[in-house]
């Protein structure tokens, strides 16, 4: 690795450090992402239990908002279930705004990466070109500044495609499962509110 890095010279870091951080990204947001942390099997449900039982307490609130972005948005209704139908399912949009901007963290970062790659790639080649028409002197090629050329251009295009290849994908199912969460949540919260205000029974 090292002797590849060495043969296609300095074009290849911006690629290597993109590639760090797009590595990084894509572990934190898989541990992120899990469904068991996102959107918790049963919470609802314990949720409505408590409720029932002992009513809405600060407490309470406190503890399900401190559990999982769904608690967040469930807490938000919480916090409001004395109040209106409709000012019950205005807290928990808010919520869900800010739950939901929370989870697309550093997606931005992922999608720029899986965007500037390539072009990164690009740039390594015409570096690569550069190098290619100079070593034409008047006494032929200079096979080894030929030889570096060479290297830079294939390698770099070929890092860059390497790298952004994952990156969008990655990109791409994060965005998905976000869109997964964020309807799960809200049937979730419906049925919070249904129940809550004496029009659904579980």
């Amino acid at each position: 690795m090292f002797a590849i890095i060495q043969a296609a010279g300095w074009p290849m870091w911006p690629l290597l450090f993109a590639s760090v951080i797009a590595v990084a990204l894509i572990i934190e947001r898989s541990f992120s992402l899990r469904h068991s942390r996102v959107v918790p099997a049963g919470l609802l449900d314990n949720v409505i239990a408590d409720l029932r039982q002992h009513g809405s307490s600060p407490e309470m609130v406190s503890r399900v908002a401190a559990h999982s972005p769904l608690g967040r948005v469930l807490a938000a209704g919480l916090r409001n279930v004395s109040s209106t139908r409709v000012i019950m399912k205005e807290s928990i949009e808010e919520s869900g705004r800010v739950v939901v901007h929370d989870l697309e963290r550093f997606l931005t970062t992922l999608g720029t990466i899986a965007a500037i790659s390539p072009l990164l790639g690009l740039f390594g080649t015409i570096v690569g070109m550069i190098d290619i028409f100079a070593s034409q002197g008047v006494n032929g090629a200079n096979p080894a500044q030929l030889a570096k050329g060479i290297s830079i251009a294939l390698y770099t295009t070929g890092l860059g495609l390497i790298i952004a290849i994952p990156a969008t994908i990655f990109w791409r199912h994060f965005r998905r499962l976000i869109d997964d969460f964020v309807v799960d949540m809200e049937q979730q919260a419906i049925k919070l509110v249904e129940v809550a205000h004496g029009e659904r029974h579980g």
